[in-house]
């Protein structure tokens, strides 16, 4: 037999020994204590000579609830045999409104409100899918997936806007002159142009709440024979039929008149901006 020659100095050296008391680990943060300040009230400062006082501010034209009805198949990779959890979320991508009319003018002003519009929709709910792979050890996978959905929703007077949007209109105008040589054709070389262009504040979007009813199911089991006899089958697609109540407010940013005391002044649409 062959041995190595290594000396009892050495080996005492080398061996690590293991240290028979557990180490103390230190469980203490860094933290202060906050110190209060003192508050006193601010007197606000007032224009004393307020008259005919407007402010500019988001108006609400409509909080209305839309029912999103879509179905999508999400695939599973890898393969589940139960979903254990889904969270849900709903983004907007565009929420825009056209209006449709009928229109009144505002004053002479060129400003219309509009009785009637039409609401485009345009968003995905993103959906974070907890499930069990096959097999009795398996970890826990996760997935995320984006169910995208559009449509739009008729908005009119009769209990859908609280408040009408305002829009303004731009005009053009051309004038033609007549061939001097030629007094019976148009110089088709020489015009007069005159347009107005009129920039509105574009209504836009708030979301206030999403309420989802789904059903989750696979449209066919991976493992079919197995399936037929037990439930400890796997499949790779899920399908789902989601119907979603998303609720959100319209607003415009509009001028609304105040009185003295700062009160909103009570006017018909024809007097809010």
């Amino acid at each position: 037999m062959v041995g190595y020659g290594y000396s009892q100095s050495y080996l005492n050296k080398n061996i690590v020994k293991k240290d028979p008391s557990p180490r103390k680990v230190n469980c203490d943060v860094k933290a202060r204590t906050e110190v209060q300040l003192p508050d006193t009230p601010a007197t606000p400062v007032v224009n004393p000579n307020l008259t005919d006082a407007f402010i500019k501010v988001p108006l609400v034209l409509a909080e209305t609830t839309l029912q999103v009805v879509v179905e999508a198949d999400i695939p599973l990779d890898p393969p589940a045999s139960e979903i254990k959890r889904v969270l849900k979320d709903v983004f907007l991508t565009q929420c825009k409104l056209v209006p449709v009319g009928p229109f009144e003018e505002i004053n002479e002003s060129g400003f219309y409100t509009s009785e009637g519009a039409k609401l485009f929709v345009e968003g995905y709910i993103r959906k974070n899918i907890e499930y069990a792979p096959k097999g009795c050890n398996s970890a826990l996978r996760t997935l995320t997936a984006k169910v995208p959905f559009s449509g739009f929703a008729d908005l009119t007077g009769e209990g859908d806007l609280n408040n009408f949007p305002i829009f303004g209109f731009g005009d053009q105008r051309r004038a033609q002159f007549l061939d001097p040589k030629h007094g019976e054709s148009p110089r088709l070389d020489k015009y007069f142009f005159q347009n107005s262009v009129i920039y509105n504040e574009q209504p836009f979007c708030e979301l206030i709440s999403a309420e989802f009813f789904e059903l989750d199911f696979s449209p066919h089991s991976f493992d079919s024979h197995e399936s037929k006899h037990s439930n400890s089958g796997s499949f790779n697609k899920l399908r789902e039929k989601i119907v979603t109540d998303l609720t959100l407010k319209v607003l415009q940013v509009q001028q609304i008149p105040l009185t003295v005391n700062g009160s909103v002044a009570k006017h018909g649409h024809e007097e809010d901006c």
